[in-house]
């Protein structure tokens, strides 16, 4: 490793530490969730059916004012989610912390839809739609239009947009060398090849813009979710008796120092929360740009698709993976070769065989491709509030050329880029919200005594 990279990854190391390794970040993040969660009136329970209708395009219409559907919003938007934090975040995160940072995980996903009801709340709240039918939106307009904070929402826009090149680009282009080289340790040695590769698909996305990336998405999305947890389900019915034994070592391992040390728990928290939020990007500012592109008229209704997201990323798949990671052993023979990604593999490979450890390999290909060409349009939003419409282009053709650097780079250098940035990113975010929550609690309030709420609906009483 050139010295340069070895120095720059050891300073971002100690730079990430520091932002994450502090109770006020944890009590920041946590609490915003939980205090939102009070505010909203526990949203994510009471308004978890009607969110189901909406998805299912039970009360969509065509007239509303947009550029993609509720279930096309949702699908870029957990495109983006459901990405390297599912496999190598997982894994990392029980790697360094334990298995009780899936614990963790696992708090951040549920305070977290209360995080995202809000944010995308706000997101088609303040909106921007174009002569052209383009929609503009995410926390850098409600900070403008909703708070007058027009320096705080360039601040975003400009994190945003740093952000998309490593935890939406880099990230992912090197998670998936990590993964396929574990099934094909000669690709190693072709990463520039894999990484060349990677951008022309992306590239072949991105360049269409937001109707593109949503109709690729809607259909990538479902079956890479639907490979992934077939195959985890699979293993843990191999392992069906010690799911019991191994939830209460998560519980145990997050909750009782006395019989793991503090400093265990300690990790736990700060390496399942840092995950947790890397994972579901709650609170992060990324996901209310997909989601002001939905079609609808409604900005509570597309708050509750979104609350979606941290569900079934995080509650369901990113379960999935520490699951598996846990009965299988695999926790325990973790190293530092063996890690993130290719400690995935190999809990999968221990069961599965080949067979496993190339579920794995594809499922990252797929989940990393995925997340790069949803992040491309989260950049694309950021730039166009800082620089303009002409900035778009040059923007995308540079976001594909990144792909094949971050194949090459080391993989600790990136997550640390990556733990950085999401946190430069999260703060302005969270500003917004605390200070809008009466306003979304207000437009939640009407939209549940609203007569086009369906009548009946358990969502009704919030």
């Amino acid at each position: 490793m050139p010295a340069f990279i070895e120095y720059l990854t050891t300073w971002t190391g100690e730079v990430a530490g520091l932002l994450w390794g502090n109770p006020v970040t944890l009590l920041v993040l946590l609490g915003t969730g939980f205090y939102l969660t009070i505010r909203m009136g526990g949203i994510q329970v009471r308004g978890f059916r009607h969110a189901t209708a909406l998805i299912s395009g039970k009360y969509s219409r065509r007239t509303d004012t947009g550029e993609v559907s509720h279930f096309q919003a949702l699908s870029t938007a957990l495109s983006a989610t459901v990405g390297t934090g599912n496999i190598a975040g997982v894994a990392t995160a029980i790697s360094l912390g334990g298995p009780g940072a899936l614990f963790w995980m696992w708090i951040t996903a549920i305070l977290g839809m209360a995080t995202k009801f809000t944010e995308c709340t706000l997101s088609l709240k303040f909106r921007e739609v174009l002569p052209d039918g383009q929609v503009a939106g995410g926390p850098m307009y409600t900070l403008l239009h909703g708070l007058k904070m027009r320096r705080l929402a360039a601040t975003f826009a400009i994190f945003a947009l740093i952000a998309s090149f490593g935890i939406g680009n880099m990230v992912q282009a090197n998670s998936v060398m990590d993964g396929l080289g574990y099934v094909l340790p000669d690709l190693h040695h072709s990463s520039w090849f894999v990484g060349i590769l990677l951008a022309v698909l992306v590239g072949l996305v991105i360049l269409g813009g937001v109707k593109r990336i949503a109709r690729v998405a809607s259909t990538l999305v479902p079956f890479m979710a639907i490979l992934y947890i077939a195959a985890a389900l699979i293993v843990l019915a191999n392992h069906i008796e010690e799911i019991p034994g191994a939830l209460l070592l998560i519980v145990n391992h997050a909750l009782n120092p006395w019989a793991v040390g503090g400093a265990a728990v300690g990790e736990a928290i700060r390496w399942g929360v840092a995950r947790g939020l890397f994972s579901n990007e709650a609170g992060l500012g990324s996901s209310p740009m997909a989601h002001a592109a939905a079609r609808t008229n409604e900005p509570v209704r597309e708050g509750l698709v979104a609350m979606m997201e941290p569900f079934i990323d995080t509650l369901v798949i990113c379960t999935m993976t520490g699951l598996v990671i846990v009965v299988t052993g695999a926790w325990t023979e973790s190293t530092d070769s063996l890690m993130g990604a290719a400690l995935t593999a190999h809990a999968f490979r221990s069961e599965l065989g080949e067979a496993g450890a190339w579920v794995v390999g594809v499922g990252l290909t797929l989940f990393a491709y995925s997340t790069m060409i949803a992040w491309s349009y989260y950049g694309d939003r950021s730039i166009f509030y800082l620089f303009g419409e002409r900035a778009v282009m040059p923007y995308r053709v540079l976001y594909t050329l990144l792909v094949v650097v971050g194949a090459a780079v080391p993989l600790q250098l990136v997550w640390n880029l990556a733990d950085i940035t999401n946190i430069l990113m999260a703060l302005p975010n969270l500003i917004a919200l605390l200070l809008l929550a009466g306003l979304v609690r207000k437009l939640k309030n009407e939209y549940f005594s609203s007569p086009q709420t369906p009548v009946g609906d358990h969502s009704k009483s919030v």
